[in-house]
């Protein structure tokens, strides 16, 4: 009996190289507060949507991993049911507003954010169909933070109205988020939590919040 060894399976470099570095991420989930009070009552379907532009640089010796980095925007809204909030106030003004009713009531933030991301592919040859996985962060700048409220009925009984405050001085200017992504070809689930705190200290709850949600990408 003759015993031959199979020879190593190798990757396609001409493959490799031919993978574009550069592409898009959208994400798309819902946005939570992790240890927020009972008397924070949200509701609805509070939602989180991100966008990124990044640039993949693989490793030439493990092809499997690579680090990717980049820019984009996140925006994230939390619905209250009862709960209001007045941005002017330090500490911030939390409420359980009676004498007004809102269709809807949110608090709206946006980000600058710069994310960070080691990854892994089973088949880096063929990112379109292999399983793949990325650990990261992001360090995000606040640009914006407001309320908007859909008036159904004031004390005067007027109503059909909107309103809307602006003011992030009371909110930590930086976020830092860790960040994981888990799927197949251009799809995959991810998370991310926030590592510091969401408000500043003393001007509200120490919440950390968090997203659950689908992310669509070219790697």
């Amino acid at each position: 009996m003759v015993v031959t060894d199979t020879p190593p399976k190798t990757l396609n470099r001409d493959q490799l190289n031919r993978r574009a570095a550069d592409h898009v991420m959208l994400q798309y989930g819902y946005h939570g507060w992790s240890g927020a009070p009972d008397s924070l009552r949200n509701g609805g379907y509070t939602t989180s949507f991100n966008l990124a532009f990044l640039y993949d640089f693989r490793f030439k010796s493990s092809p499997k991993y690579s680090v990717a980095v980049g820019v984009g925007m996140g925006w994230d809204n939390m619905y209250f049911k009862t709960t209001t909030i007045d941005l002017r106030k330090y500490p911030l003004g939390f409420a359980n507003e009676t004498n007004y009713k809102y269709k809807r009531y949110k608090l709206a933030t946006s980000y600058l954010e710069v994310p960070l991301e080691l990854r892994w592919a089973a088949r880096p040859e063929n990112y379109n169909k292999t399983f793949k996985v990325a650990l990261g962060v992001k360090v995000g700048t606040l640009i914006n933070a407001y309320t908007k409220a859909r008036v159904t009925s004031d004390p005067e009984g007027y109503g059909g109205y909107t309103t809307r405050l602006r003011d992030k001085r009371n909110f930590n200017s930086t976020r830092l988020a860790g960040t994981l992504r888990v799927g197949y070809g251009p799809f995959s689930l991810f998370g991310t939590f926030h590592l510091n705190e969401f408000f500043r200290e003393g001007a509200g709850p120490d919440v950390r919040p968090y997203t659950i949600g689908i992310a669509v990408s070219g790697l």
